[in-house]
C-alpha cells in the first residue's frame, strides 16, 4: 500500500493525497492550490502528481475550496469515478463549485490581459460553471458512522470533524491484499474543529487507528480566545452600536457567517443587545444558510433543541435580511440607520464587503468588527493591524472608523486542541504525517507529538511516496 502526497504537504492549501491498494488509486480530496494567480493556474492546470483517467475512486473530507476546488477539473480530464462525501459537503459544493467556476473565469480575464500585453497566447480558465454542475453528477453521498464499500477491500466511514457543515474524518477500513491480507486502519483527519463550536457537533474520537494523516494548520499557535466567547461578542457589538453607526463584520459565507447569525439570535433574544436590523449581503452566504437549515444532523445538542424542542430557526430571526440582488445591496450604503452589515469575504479581498467598506470606513461612527483570520497582505490584515490610511478599488481611504477583533470563532484546531484530538483518538497509531500546514507550523506539531508519542511521527514532503 502508497501514499503519495500531492498537495497541502508544506502548505495549507491544494489538498490532495493519493492512496494506491489492491490495484486501485483512491483520491484524498481534490482542492485547488491558491496562491499567485499565474502560479496557481500552473499548480492546478495539469495535476501533475497523477493522471486523473487513473484515478478510480475519489473520497471528499469536506467542501472549501481547498479540499473540493479542483474536482471540475478533475472530472473535466477524464476521472469518471465516484465521488464520496456527505451529504451536507455535497449540497454545500452545490453553491462552492459554482462560485468557484466564477473566479476562475474572471482570474482567467485578468491573465489574458497581463498574456495579451506580453504577447503571448490566452488561456483557458480551469473550468466554468458547466462542468462544475457535471462534476456534481458523481458525487455519492452518506451519513456520518456509514460504513460503506469503496474499492476492492476497502470500506470507509465518514466520522464528524467539526470544522465546517458537513466536514468529515475519513476512516479507510482496509484488507491489503498486495501484504499478505493483513488488515489496516487509515484515517484521514481532514480539517478538525475546535469543539464546542456555536452551532456544529465536537470532533469525534475515532478508535483503533493504525496510520494517521493529520492537519497541522495551526501547530505552535494557540487561539487568543476560547469558542463560545458571547460576552466578548455581546461586549464589542453594545459599545459599537452605542457610536450610532453601522457595524460592519467581513465573514467567510460559509459556516463564520451562520456561527455569527445564531450567536445574534441568541443575544437579540437574551436581551444583551438592543435590537437593530440586521442584513447578510452575499449570495454565496445567503445559499449556505438555506443549506444549513437542511442538515441538523451537523448540529450540537443546544443548537438541535433550539431547532426541534423550542421551535425556532437558529439562524432567522426579526430583523433579520437576507440580500442576493446587487442594486438591494447598493442601497444599504445609502441608509443611515443602525444596523449590522456581514458581508463577504471574511479577509475583505473580494465581494460586497469592499464596496461597504469603501462607503463606510471614513465615519468614526461606524465599526469593522473582525470574527475570522486575515491573511497576510490583504486589505482585512492591513486594516486589524491599525493602518491609518488602506487602499481600496486602487484608492487610499483613511480608517476612521473603529476596528474591533474577536478571534473565538476559528474553524480551525489551535496547537493544544490537535494535541487533545490526538490523545483522544485510540490505536497504536504507527504512522503519522503531518499535512496542511505551512512548515513552521507542521514541524511545532511535529515536535510536540513526538514527545507524547512513540509511534514515527513526521511532516509529509510535495511528491514523496511512502509504502506502510
Amino acid at each position: 500500500m502508497k501514499l503519495k502526497f500531492c498537495g497541502a504537504a508544506g502548505t495549507t492549501t491544494g489538498s490532495q493525497h493519493l492512496l494506491e491498494v489492491n490495484g486501485k488509486k483512491i483520491l484524498l480530496d481534490c482542492g485547488l492550490y491558491q496562491g499567485r494567480r499565474q502560479d496557481a493556474y500552473q499548480v492546478n492546470c495539469c495535476f501533475p502528481h497523477f493522471d486523473p483517467q487513473e484515478i478510480d475512486v475519489v473520497v471528499l473530507s469536506h467542501a472549501h475550496i481547498d479540499h473540493s476546488g479542483n474536482l471540475p477539473n478533475l472530472t473535466k480530464s477524464g476521472f469518471t469515478g465516484n465521488i464520496h462525501a456527505t451529504f451536507a459537503t455535497r449540497d454545500l459544493c452545490t453553491i462552492m463549485l459554482a462560485d468557484s467556476a466564477h473566479i476562475q473565469e474572471y482570474d482567467v480575464q485578468w491573465l489574458n490581459k497581463r498574456l495579451l500585453k506580453e504577447g503571448k497566447p490566452p488561456v483557458e480558465p480551469l473550468y466554468r460553471k458547466e462542468d462544475a454542475e457535471r462534476c456534481l453528477r458523481q458525487f455519492v453521498t452518506s451519513g456520518y458512522d456509514r460504513p460503506m464499500l469503496i474499492s476492492d477491500g476497502v470500506t470507509m466511514t465518514f466520522f464528524d470533524a467539526g470544522h465546517i457543515l458537513g466536514a468529515a474524518q475519513v476512516l479507510l477500513e482496509i484488507e491489503d491484499k498486495e501484504d499478505g491480507g493483513k488488515r489496516k486502519r487509515l484515517l484521514f483527519s481532514g480539517d478538525i474543529g475546535r469543539g464546542d463550536n456555536e452551532v456544529l457537533n465536537n470532533p469525534v474520537a475515532v478508535e483503533d487507528v493504525d496510520y494517521l494523516l493529520m492537519e497541522s494548520t495551526y501547530g505552535g499557535r494557540e487561539h487568543e480566545l476560547p469558542t463560545g466567547a458571547l460576552d466578548e461578542v455581546a461586549e464589542v457589538l453594545d459599545r459599537s452600536l452605542k457610536r450610532g453607526g453601522k457595524v460592519l463584520i467581513p465573514a467567510f459565507a460559509v459556516e463564520r457567517t451562520q456561527q455569527i447569525l445564531y450567536v445574534l439570535n441568541r443575544l437579540f433574544e437574551e436581551g444583551k443587545l438592543p435590537k437593530v436590523p440586521v442584513y447578510v449581503d452575499s449570495p454565496l452566504a445567503v445559499g449556505a444558510t438555506e443549506i444549513f437549515r437542511l442538515h441538523p444532523e451537523c448540529f450540537n445538542q443546544e443548537v438541535y433543541d433550539f431547532l426541534f424542542e423550542e421551535g425556532k430557526d437558529p439562524f432567522l430571526f426579526e430583523g433579520l435580511r437576507l440580500i442576493r440582488a446587487v442594486n438591494e445591496s447598493k442601497k444599504l450604503n445609502e441608509k443611515h440607520e443602525q444596523c449590522i452589515i456581514i458581508s463577504a469575504s471574511g479577509m475583505c479581498e473580494a465581494g460586497r464587503i469592499r464596496h461597504h467598506l469603501k462607503n463606510g470606513i471614513e465615519n468614526p461612527r461606524n465599526t469593522i468588527f473582525f470574527v475570522g483570520y486575515c491573511a497576510d497582505n490583504t486589505l482585512g490584515r492591513f486594516i486589524r493591524d491599525g493602518n491609518e490610511v488602506v487602499n481600496i478599488f486602487g484608492k487610499p481611504f483613511k480608517v476612521k472608523a473603529a476596528v474591533e477583533i474577536v478571534d473565538s470563532f476559528s474553524g480551525h484546531a489551535d496547537h493544544s486542541e490537535l494535541l487533545d484530538y490526538f490523545q483522544a483518538m485510540t490505536g497504536p497509531k504507527k504512522k503519522v504525517w503531518l499535512v496542511h500546514g505551512e512548515p513552521t507550523r507542521s514541524e511545532a506539531l511535529c515536535g510536540a507529538l513526538r514527545a507524547i508519542h512513540k509511534g514515527d511521527v513526521e511532516v509529509a514532503e510535495l511528491g514523496k511516496i511512502v509504502e506502510f
